[in-house]
Order: structure tokens, then C-alpha cells, then sequence
């Protein structure tokens, strides 16, 4: 259990989050959500000890074994295997006492070493090693290469391995998905719903928050408040709050002009001075409920473009890949083919893919199949190894890559980079349309290097826009954007007059943007009959086989005592779940002959002429019972689904 105590956190002279009182349960899987800057990273400095309340107390349990993603990998020469290995810091120990032990000749110490390692179940470890490192999407040949030779995107998924190979009872993961692809979300998710400890997570991914967590915790003006259920749960029960919140507001703010009005009128009149005084001490105490403040959210848009030609792009029995003496760049292939290669590399064959106006693609595919390079050859960045790639002439190609943030030059400002582009244009004009992106005033003349990822991700898309693109390619854009970006970027998108073909690893903007989806792997594309589920179940399916011989080959089967114990666990969770279902149905019975009863009082008339603060606390009562339903109801659900699984 961990406990904040009137809780306080500063980074320097401001102050990020104020008077917390909260109380964080063991086992819970909790999302960290709110704007950029509210104070979630640091909220989670606080928790590693690497910074320091500002006031109150933070209670963390006795021998608390807490795992985090380090930001930084150095470049070391030992293998990917090894590096992951050592998130097991105790493990590491034991095997290395053992190694020293066994070079010493020492049986007594090898003996000693042994049976610890044993106890720590260190002798299947580096098996549970090798089964992080193919869900995060390694293969299996680049388990022994250096650490050193890997790219920065990888090197952040080693990082989240070594993590996640390490024994812990809290473990904090900020924005894991980040350098993630669809499928290596999608196994991330499962093995989150199987850890057993207590999980924090930063993430801007709204289907990752609801397919992960149990509660939400929102950081906001200094504020921070807990919410059962994923991150759509957390929208709905926060805008019922804020409903409720105005009404109690609009309603005070009635009784505020009428009890003044009396005040006004009487409060000179000896008769009447008696019931002004009366009326004056009712105003002090009506509570100052403020109203909502609604937050103007961010929006932008790509311009019309001029002509969306009919037939835009065509591949035909194209072979995609590499040509000789090129060199593998981005996240889309494995590292370690970074030297020259001397023969072509072919991904992707028989490519036969045709792009209408109009038309919405997402590209599906495991990690390492070659999406990047179809979305490469569809741009002309890779030349045909083989086939014909037709473009229309009026295409206007608007290409968001991997690397194109990283392409933003250090010490140049938005406004240059923009002017670069359009040397002729007005300085107001220009000035105008990167205000439109959120970089107004100083902003638009400040140097890119002080910019989050986000910040540098929105100006790159600012530079694409510019150009009015009649055909959007965009390899992965969601990266470091946080939620009101992302929305932003599907409500853009969904607007857009042009075609657009899109690879992302977040399924919100999939779904909000595509209409049809194509499937690459097995060095094929071809179209895929099914939504985003059925992708998921496809790639279970399709990696099910090798994962299930991979842990046969890993680890022992469980002895027929295990198994009992495992059977009468289940049995005793299940009984557990199934009082609980018991539970929660008579209480939403009552909660419903409750709610019934205020509908029919509402309904009457009469009440309507009676006190104010009556009819209010009875509107409260209602909007109190509702959200405790909507919590009940979601625990329900969770609970039936756990059940018939």
C-alpha cells in the first residue's frame, strides 16, 4: 500500500501538485494521466527518491522492490541477452559468485551459490530473458548481439525488458509503448494483466490505459484524484463530475441573486431586519462552488489540398527491399544489418497495391515485416528492386517518417524552419500559420532542441501541412505525443481530402482514420479482411504455436502438485468473484429503487416550490448514486468476463 499524506511536489519554483491525499492499494494496475507538465514524471522521481516533497509524506512499504525504465543505455559491449539478464540484480550476483566459485574450485562457495541461484529460479532465467525479447519483437539471432550496436529505439525496448525482468512489487513504466509496434503492444498488454504487483503507468495511449489498468489517476492544477477503471471510464465519470459540478454551481448561483435580492430590498426595513439577517448568514455559508472552466482544446488542420487526382499511386508485382550497398535505417528492421550490403535485399514480393483519392489505409503487420518499407517504396526513398511503380503527376506527398523528428536541425527555430521552406512568404503569414500549430508569439522564434518530443513532433507535422498534400504517409507519428495531440491528429486526419496511408501502433487512431487495412507479413501485402480485433487474434494465432514450444523448451512442466495448488487457487478466486458479482447486483438493486424514488419526487411538481438547498442535495444524491453505479457496473462487467474465461 502506498500512501500520500497532504502530499506537495516542486520542480523548482513551481509547484506541480498540491495537498494530495490518496492511498494507492497493492495489486492495482493504475494509468497516470494529464496534460504535459501536470507533474506525472515527477510523481514518479518522488516514488524512486530522486526527488524530494515539497511538503507532506509520502509512506512506502518496508523492503519495497520497485522497477522502472532506465531513460538512458550505454553503449556496452554485452550481449542484449545479458543486459536484459542483469535487470535481476540479485540474480546477477548469485551467477556471478557462482562463475567466481567455480574458477576458485571452490565447491563449498559453488554449492552456496547454487542453491540461491535456485531459490531465485535463476536457472530458467535466461529463458524468461530470451521470452521478453521476442514479445518486445527481437529475434532470436539478435538475442547475443552487443547492446552497443543497437539503435536508440531498440535500446529503449531493452531497457523495458530489463525492467520487466526484474523481481518487483511496484513497477513504474513511463510511456512504455513509445518505440513500440502494434504487435509488441498488444503482447506488452497481456503480460501487464499478469503481473501480480502493483503497476504505475504514464501512457498516451487510450486503448493501452484501457486494456492495462484497474484505476485511473488524474493529475490536474495541482490536483491529483483517483478513478476505478481504464482511461474511457476516467473520461465518462470525469465529465458526470463536471456535469453535476455545473449544476451545483448554476443552482448556487440561483439562490446567491435570490437570497441577495431579499437583502437588498429589506435589510433598510426594521420589520424585515430580523429575515435579512437571516438571509445574510445562509449566503456566507453556501459553499462557493466553482463553475467549469472548460478547456479549449487543441485543434489544426491540413489545408484543402488543390487536386486529388483519381488514380494516385500504383505498385505492380513489385519486389520492395534494399539495394545493394544501402544501408537498413528506422525501427522497421531488426538491428545489425547496419554495414554495407553486398547482394539486394528483397522484403517484400509481388507487391500489387493501388491508392484511390480518397482512400484511408492502414498497414498491419508484425514487427520486422516490412511496413516501413512498403510505406519507403511507396514515397520512392527505396527504388524498385523489381516491377513498376506508377505516381500520378499531381501527387503531393506528405511524408511523416521515423526519423523525421530527429531530421529537425539543432539551434534552428519553428519560424526558420518553416521560412526555409517558403522563403518568399510574408514573415505575418508564416508566423500566422505556426500560431494555428500551437507556436505562437515567442514560441515560433525559440530553438527546437528546448522542445519536448511532442513539441518537435507537432512542428514536424506543421511542415508537412505547409506543403498542402494531396497523399499523407505517415510511419508512426503518434510517438511522444501525449492525448489532446493525438485527438487532435485523428480529428485532422478524419477531416483530410486527401488519401492517406498510415502505420501506428496506437489502435484509437487506427480505427478513428482507416477505413480499410492491408496486412504485411510473410514478405506479402495483401488486403485484410477484418477490424483491429481481429488482427489481434490473428497475430495470438499465428504466434501461438512458436511461443508455446518456446516455453515448453524454456521451462519444466509443473508438477502434478503445482498443478492442485494452481486448480484450488482458481477455484478460490472464482468463489471470491463470484460473491463479489452477488454483492454489487443487490446493490445496484437498491441503488435503483433509490434512483427511481428521486426520478418520482422530481418529477412531482410541488417540489419545485419548495426550498432550494432541499431540491439541491436531492439532484446531488442523484448524480452521487449514478456515478456509483457506472463503478459498479464496470467492476461487474470485469468480473463476468474473468468468470466465463
Amino acid at each position: 500500500m502506498i500512501s500520500f499524506r497532504h502530499f506537495a511536489l516542486r520542480r523548482g519554483a513551481r509547484l506541480l501538485l498540491t495537498d494530495v491525499d490518496l492511498t494507492i492499494q497493492s495489486g492495482w494496475r493504475l494509468g497516470v494521466v494529464g496534460r504535459n507538465g501536470c507533474g506525472k514524471s515527477s510523481l514518479f522521481a518522488a516514488l524512486q527518491g530522486t526527488l524530494e516533497a515539497d511538503a507532506g509524506e509520502l509512506e512506502l512499504p518496508a523492503k519495497l522492490r520497485m522497477a522502472a525504465v532506465a531513460q538512458e543505455t550505454p553503449a556496452l559491449a554485452e550481449a542484449a541477452l545479458d543486459y536484459v539478464l542483469g535487470g535481476d540484480a540479485e540474480l546477477s550476483a548469485a551467477l556471478r559468485e557462482e562463475a567466481a566459485a567455480q574458477a576458485r574450485g571452490d565447491a563449498e562457495a559453488m554449492a552456496k551459490a547454487h542453491h540461491r541461484i535456485e531459490a531465485l529460479h535463476g536457472y530458467d532465467a535466461r529463458a524468461r530473458a530470451g521470452r521478453l525479447l521476442h514479445g518486445l519483437g527481437f529475434a532470436a539471432e539478435t538475442h547475443e548481439r552487443a547492446v552497443r550496436e543497437f539503435s536508440g529505439g531498440w535500446r529503449a525496448r531493452l531497457n523495458l525488458a530489463r525492467a520487466l525482468m526484474a523481481p518487483s512489487d511496484l513497477l513504474l513504466l513511463d510511456e512504455p509503448t513509445n518505440h513500440l509496434d502494434l504487435d509488441a503492444v498488444l503482447w506488452l498488454e497481456e503480460w501487464l494483466r499478469r503481473y501480480d504487483g502493483t503497476l504505475l503507468v504514464i501512457s498516451h495511449d487510450r486503448d493501452f490505459l484501457d486494456a492495462v489498468c484497474t484505476h485511473t489517476l488524474h493529475l490536474d492544477a495541482g490536483r491529483a484524484r483517483l478513478y476505478v477503471g481504464g482511461y474511457s471510464a476516467f473520461e465518462r465519470q470525469r465529465a458526470e463530475q463536471l456535469r453535476q459540478q455545473q449544476l451545483v454551481h448554476e443552482r448556487e448561483q440561483a439562490e446567491r441573486a435570490h437570497l441577495q435580492s431579499f437583502i437588498d430590498r429589506f435589510k433598510a426595513k426594521a420589520s424585515k431586519a430580523k429575515q435579512a439577517q437571516s438571509r445574510m448568514k445562509r449566503l456566507e455559508k453556501l459553499a462557493g462552488t466553482e463553475a467549469v472552466r472548460a478547456e479549449r482544446p487543441f485543434r489544426f488542420q491540413f489545408a484543402a489540398p488543390a487536386r486529388v487526382p483519381e488514380a494516385m499511386l500504383q505498385l505492380e508485382g513489385v519486389a520492395a527491399g534494399y539495394p545493394a550497398g544501402s544501408r537498413e535505417e528506422g525501427e522497421d528492421h531488426l538491428p545489425g544489418h547496419e554495414a554495407p550490403l553486398r547482394e539486394p535485399a528483397v522484403i517484400l514480393h509481388d507487391v500489387r497495391f493501388r491508392l484511390e483519392a480518397g482512400e484511408r489505409i492502414g498497414l498491419l503487420g508484425p514487427n520486422g515485416e516490412g511496413k516501413s518499407t512498403l510505406v519507403k517504396t511507396l514515397i520512392g526513398e527505396l527504388p524498385t528492386l523489381a516491377g513498376e511503380r506508377k505516381v500520378h503527376k499531381d501527387v503531393r506527398f506528405g511524408y511523416f517518417a521515423q526519423h523525421t523528428v530527429e531530421s529537425l536541425r539543432a539551434g534552428a527555430t519553428p519560424f526558420e524552419h518553416l521560412q526555409e521552406k517558403a522563403p518568399d512568404a510574408p514573415a505575418q503569414v508564416l508566423r500566422d500559420f505556426l500560431g494555428g500549430w500551437n507556436f505562437a508569439g515567442e514560441r515560433a522564434f525559440e530553438p527546437v532542441e528546448g522542445f519536448s518530443g511532442g513539441e518537435r513532433a507537432r512542428l514536424a507535422l506543421a511542415l508537412i501541412a505547409w506543403d498542402k498534400p494531396n497523399l499523407l504517409l505517415l510511419d508512426e507519428p503518434t510517438n511522444h505525443l501525449d492525448l489532446d495531440m493525438r485527438e487532435a491528429l485523428a480529428d485532422a486526419l478524419a477531416d483530410f481530402d486527401g488519401a492517406l496511408v498510415l502505420v501506428a501502433h496506437d489502435r484509437h487512431l487506427l480505427g478513428m482514420v482507416c477505413d480499410g487495412f492491408w496486412r504485411v507479413a510473410d514478405g506479402r501485402v495483401e488486403p485484410f479482411d477484418g477490424d483491429l480485433d481481429d488482427y489481434a487474434r490473428w497475430l495470438r494465432s499465428r504466434g501461438s504455436g512458436a511461443r508455446k514450444d518456446a516455453q515448453t523448451d524454456a521451462a519444466p512442466a509443473p508438477s502434478a502438485a503445482d498443478r492442485r495448488r494452481e486448480a484450488a487457487a482458481r477455484r478460490e478466486s472464482d468463489k471470491s468473484a463470484r460473491a463479489r458479482v452477488k454483492k454489487i447486483e443487490a446493490r445496484m438493486a437498491v441503488i435503483d429503487t433509490e434512483l427511481a424514488a428521486i426520478e418520482a419526487s422530481l418529477a412531482d411538481p410541488g417540489i419545485y416550490q419548495g426550498p432550494t438547498a432541499a431540491l439541491l442535495e436531492l439532484g446531488q444524491r442523484q448524480g452521487a448514486l449514478r456515478q456509483e453505479k457506472t463503478v459498479l457496473e464496470h467492476e461487474w462487467l470485469a468480473l463476468y468476463e474473468t468468470l466465463e474465461a
